[in-house]
């Protein structure tokens, strides 16, 4: 499946079975583009421990675990819907909490982000003796770590030209998780173009719905946009992002987006000995 081009490979476990301690193994193999399938990550659906309809694990293509992605909990959501684990609304454990999604159509899902548990609006960095002047979220418990990057002219760079300030920021000293890291630039009134550098993926994705969020929390916590639904335009397509005000606090945290199924089928890579 992928939602706005970032694309994971869903294994259904409460079918297969198989022990926790193969996924990073799996993840790793599978998601080799030119050894395998290819994806940006591999996620399970396992048995729900709490009242939630079933229980995602996520891990980035280089096995990592992941706290938790929002592209891949919409497409989870759809997964869930189409598998008969749940209806038209989901409710999802993932390990930095619950997520709630929403079916709106055949392909698109409205989730609801974890909560924001750190916001710093001014988190300047230094690289190569240049300071850049970031912004850093974390979503969920444990935090799913994002920076936010201002690019003036970012409809006029590509991701070679800002891989080397991608990988450099994602692994900054000051960050002991490091980072998501998002580049943007405001092209009109709530709308923004993005790009970002996933950690795990240790590139460019197509697409990142927790950094998107945090993105556009940042830009509504600075006045930039009005946080109500806003169009940011991605490689993979168009997301979109509301953030449900309550006083100086953030109430929910909305991610809206296409998800496409692509194909079921059987795992044969012989480069696994499940």
């Amino acid at each position: 499946m992928n939602g706005a081009g970032n694309d994971f490979i869903i294994l259904n476990n409460l079918t297969e079975h198989l022990p926790w301690e193969r996924f990073p193994e799996i993840a790793r193999t599978l998601c080799h583009r030119h050894l395998s399938i290819g994806a940006d990550g591999l996620m399970v659906v396992e048995k729900a421990a709490g009242d939630c309809d079933f229980k995602m694990l996520f891990y980035n293509s280089d096995g990592s675990e992941g706290e938790m992605c929002g592209n891949g909990a919409r497409c989870i959501c759809r997964y869930g819907y189409e598998m008969g684990l749940s209806g038209e609304t989901q409710r999802v454990e993932s390990p930095s909490g619950t997520v709630t999604g929403r079916r709106i159509d055949a392909q698109n899902y409205r989730i609801r982000l974890t909560d924001p548990t750190v916001v710093k609006p001014d988190c300047p960095l230094e690289v190569d003796g240049v300071t850049y002047p970031c912004s850093y979220v974390e979503l969920g418990t444990p935090g799913l770590p994002h920076l936010v990057v201002e690019v003036k002219d970012l409809e006029h760079k590509t991701m070679d030209d800002l891989r080397s300030l991608g990988a450099a920021l994602r692994s900054h000293p000051k960050l002991p998780k490091g980072a998501n890291v998002n580049f943007y630039q405001i092209t009109g009134p709530d709308e923004v173009l993005e790009l970002t550098y996933e950690r795990g993926v240790e590139d460019f994705t197509y697409a990142c719905g927790t950094g998107t969020g945090s993105m556009v929390l940042i830009l509504t916590e600075k006045g930039l946009v009005s946080g109500e639904d806003v169009k940011v335009t991605v490689p993979g397509g168009l997301l979109r992002i509301t953030v449900d005000r309550e006083g100086d606090s953030v109430k929910n945290l909305y991610l809206t987006g296409p998800t496409n199924m692509v194909c079921h089928g059987e795992v044969t890579d012989e480069s696994l000995s499940l």
